[in-house]
């Protein structure tokens, strides 16, 4: 008589009373004993990328029965096991992506590529089995040595760093984060806004301040080299040589005229309030041209198209409006 019995999970052959009269050793090594030792073991499977189905037959080999697999060949895809058949997995997914471990029809587990899992079957689907076990709570920091990251965290969000780990932390919510007073916090790549901030005595290197509100800029220098202020009248470039046509950046400032120099003044590219200084540093007269706008000598009604600046003098241009000129000093 065949037998016809097997277990529920395993498929191990059940035999009763009077049954495999003469096969009897036969149907136990090869039913029960062979496949148990199978249960407890290790299979590879190699895995297509695709849909691959693991079976447990009836008192016959099958890859799903060994509690541990390694999973080969092509990740990717999904690997489906019986349904009606519960039991652990142990599974390696020795594949370069991330295979679905399932019953057929069912949404499964994602192993990572190179990832190791301890997955049940409940009858249903492919679950992870540490969800049956308590998470595991360490009493200090795992120290990098053993492979943690040395860190350690508590519910007031206070967070310890030692060794040579790069830590990035994002703020999700109003929270305060207090930094070292010494050391490098970061090295910016980009560029970064801080909003309505206290600094308190920074040092800026080479800062752009553009006009501030407030504070104390007495050290300060508009570009470098020129303070900011009343203290002095910088040069605009050189000794001017030849006919030089005045631009924005004199403005503040003061032309040197030498030999065979003289400025030529334009009209629409100053604003009210714009005065620049020209100076003749040579031994005769020099005639400057003034005749693009509209131009008085100072304490004159009489519009000039041009002005004789005097041997070592000195004048001042004031833009009234931006083509109406006062130019003082020594000229006529």
């Amino acid at each position: 008589m065949a037998t016809v019995n097997f277990t529920t999970n395993l498929a191990l052959a059940l035999p009763t009373t009077g049954d495999l009269s003469g096969t009897w050793g036969t149907a136990v090594n090869t039913g029960i004993s062979e496949l148990v030792d199978q249960a407890l073991g290790y299979q590879a499977f190699t895995a297509t990328g695709g849909s691959d189905t693991l079976t447990i037959p009836d008192a016959a080999t099958g890859v799903a029965r060994s509690i541990y697999i390694q999973l080969n060949g092509t990740g990717g895809g999904t690997v489906n096991v019986p349904a009606t058949k519960t039991k652990m997995y142990f599974v390696f997914n020795n594949t370069a992506s991330a295979i679905t471990f399932k019953v057929t029809g069912q949404t499964g587990v994602s192993i990572p590529a190179a990832g190791k899992m301890a997955l049940v079957s409940n009858g249903t689907d492919i679950i992870v089995a540490q969800n049956y076990f308590s998470a595991l709570t360490l009493g200090a920091a795992l120290p990098a040595a053993s492979g943690g990251t040395g860190v350690a965290n508590n519910a007031a969000m206070t967070v310890t760093g030692s060794g040579n780990f790069a830590y990035t932390r994002t703020l999700t919510a109003a929270t305060n984060v207090t930094f070292p007073t010494t050391g490098t916090l970061s090295t910016l790549a980009g560029t970064e806004t801080l909003t309505n901030k206290t600094l308190t005595s920074p040092t800026l290197t080479a800062p752009a301040l553009g006009t501030p509100a407030s504070g104390v800029l007495s050290s300060c220098t508009v570009d470098g080299t020129n303070k900011v202020g009343y203290l002095n009248i910088p040069q605009s470039g050189s000794a001017k040589t030849t006919s030089y046509t005045l631009v924005v950046g004199d403005v503040g400032k003061f032309v040197v005229l030498g030999t065979s120099g003289l400025v030529v003044v334009p009209a629409s590219i100053f604003a009210v309030g714009d005065a620049i200084s020209v100076a003749n540093n040579t031994a005769a007269a020099i005639t400057c041209t003034s005749s693009a706008v509209t131009a008085y000598l100072g304490g004159t009604n009489t519009i000039v198209t041009s002005f004789s600046l005097a041997s070592r003098g000195v004048c001042t241009i004031l833009f009234v409006t931006a083509s109406v000129v006062f130019i003082t000093g020594n000229v006529s």
